[in-house]
């Protein structure tokens, strides 16, 4: 009966061993994308273009920031303060 069980237990522990060796291979590799990449003539107008937008952004910046000195010399707070802030923005 003892080796019965010993043959057993063997058996078991083999088992459990195949299982996690099995687990641990590597998934299959992903299907290669299809989408080509994009043209070299393209990055070079959006570069252009990002150093177009600095000056135009910290002008805005600079217009939002008027705007708020604005609403905080009229002690604006709330509905109000945002509506004068979007009118001063728009330049109305």
């Amino acid at each position: 009966m003892s080796i019965t069980r010993t043959l057993l237990t063997t058996a078991i522990f083999a088992a459990s061993l195949a299982g996690a060796a099995y687990a641990q291979t590597s998934p299959t590799p992903a299907a290669p994308s299809t989408a080509s990449p994009p043209a070299a003539t393209t990055t070079a107008p959006a570069a252009s273009t990002k150093a177009a937008a600095k000056p135009a952004k910290a002008q805005q910046t600079a217009k939002s920031k008027d705007c708020s000195a604005q609403a905080d010399a009229k002690s604006l707070h709330g509905k109000e303060r945002k509506k004068f802030r979007s009118d001063c923005m728009k330049g109305a």
